[in-house]
């Protein structure tokens, strides 16, 4: 088993406010840090930061390197090649648990970005699904049941079965497409191939007929559809609105060597996410996405889509408008929701990823460190949840965080199949082995008793 402390919970940090002249802002010799990115549009606070000097403010020298993939962006942040990284919003928790590599415990602090991903099909996927269920696949919260008659279809004609891709097996993607799959009564083990592909790859693997579909964040499904190769099924928005997508990861002891240059970089990204968030700032921010050290000049159309809040799920059709495609301040986004890592760790126990006996609470507690993110906030004077965990699933639309050091604006948080889990006593699947029917509304959750509830409501 991996070792857990949970009195290393409690962070010793320095609390300060910017404003004055402290420790971050004295700092006369700039702090070096080397830190890892994907090319993809989520990695735009670490850009962002890095192109507008958010991090020079705060006394840090920052070095980005782009990787091709999120192993290699894993095993250089556990062997001390980078510092920090552009991660998966649960990669850290399973590299505490030795799940698909080496165990080296790992923290985040900080969620990059909320959405931004959406499950993408090749065009021809979906000319059949369109000559076969027409109503259906128009129909994108009941496309996943289109998939699941064509499937049927194909199985009983002894076509071979169709190939999904997705990132990185400990993956907000990974997860997010089994749980659409299942809740279509698709079981993602028995009735289709999940392969791994490299985020940029996606389109051309694509286009070249290797995949049938994928789940990945966004240019690239934006840039299959502009191609003309691939056709947006369901946004991750779409499936559960705001969710925490990306986020900062860091192993913990570079973290406790270095407590004031991690609390530069969380300042420097907070500065960073309000930046992005901003509209007047959004255009720039594609001018400095598509430079060629970053994601490139060839997806600048994919990325101005994005970032805009708009989204073509198809050659044929007008863009749509999805405000929150990309949320990168607003809503609190950047706190690291514990609620959101049971959600992920429970998920990843449902479908036999890590050891089904893992304390899910014990472990979102030692890895999302929402101490270490309000001393950030508060250095800022920016406002920032008094809680660790949120009922999810409960709002259609704006909400306000009472629970805060301020009220906080937030967004919608609902599950496309009304799922509800509370953060007082999440429900389990009867049987989490198999794929949930059609029906379930259920979330595979053990019981996680007296957590931070700050409502009720029975699942169903």
């Amino acid at each position: 088993m991996w070792p857990l402390h949970r009195a290393d919970v409690e962070g010793r940090f320095f609390i300060g406010r910017s404003r004055r002249k402290d420790q971050c802002m004295q700092t006369t010799t700039l702090t070096a840090m080397r830190i890892g990115f994907i090319a993809l549009t989520d990695c735009a606070p670490l850009i962002v930061a890095k192109e507008k000097g958010f991090f020079e403010r705060h006394g840090l020298d920052v070095t980005l390197q782009r990787e091709p993939s999120w192993a290699n962006l894993r095993d250089k942040v556990a062997l001390g090649a980078l510092d920090a990284a552009h991660m998966l919003a649960p990669m850290p928790l399973a590299a505490t648990l030795g799940a698909g590599g080496w165990k080296q415990q790992q923290i985040t602090s900080f969620a990059l970005n909320l959405n931004g991903n959406a499950v993408t099909i090749s065009t021809r996927l979906w000319n059949r699904l369109a000559d076969a269920e027409p109503a259906l696949v128009q129909d994108r919260h009941e496309a996943g049941n289109a998939l699941r008659r064509l499937i049927a279809a194909d199985r009983k004609a002894g076509r071979p079965q169709l190939t999904f891709a997705t990132v990185f097996n400990y993956s907000s993607h990974q997860i997010q497409l089994r749980y659409w799959l299942a809740s279509a009564g698709i079981d993602p083990d028995r009735d289709v191939q999940l392969v791994i592909v490299p985020p940029p790859q996606m389109t051309d693997r694509l286009a070249l007929g290797e995949i049938d579909g994928f789940c990945v964040g966004d240019p690239w499904n934006s840039l299959a559809v502009l191609r003309g190769v691939g056709r947006i099924l369901i946004t991750g928005y779409e499936i559960w609105n705001n969710r925490i997508e990306k986020v900062i990861g860091t192993n913990r002891d570079w973290v406790e060597r270095n407590p004031l240059t991690h609390k530069q970089m969380l300042m420097a990204l907070l500065e960073a996410a309000a930046w992005l968030d901003r509209p007047e700032n959004r255009l720039e921010g594609v001018e400095i996405m598509a430079k060629p050290d970053y994601i490139g000049p060839e997806a600048v159309e994919a990325i101005r889509l994005g970032m805009l809040g708009m989204l073509r799920y198809g050659l044929d059709v007008s863009p749509e408008q999805i405000p929150d495609f990309f949320v990168f301040g607003r809503y609190s986004a950047n706190f690291p929701w514990r609620s959101q890592a049971d959600w992920y760790l429970t998920e990843m126990r449902r479908w036999k990823l890590i050891d089904p006996a893992t304390d899910i609470a014990a472990v979102a507690d030692c890895v999302y460190r929402t101490d270490l993110y309000r001393e950030a906030a508060a250095a800022l004077g920016k406002p920032f949840p008094l809680i660790d965990r949120k009922p999810e699933g409960l709002h259609a639309g704006p909400w306000t965080l009472a629970q805060a050091s301020a009220p906080i604006p937030m967004g919608a948080d609902l599950f496309f199949d009304g799922s509800y889990v509370s953060s007082a006593r999440p429900v389990a699947h009867a049987d989490v082995s198999t794929a949930a029917a059609p029906t379930d509304r259920t979330i595979a959750w053990e019981d996680v008793a007296g957590r931070d509830a700050v409502g009720s409501k029975s699942s169903g």
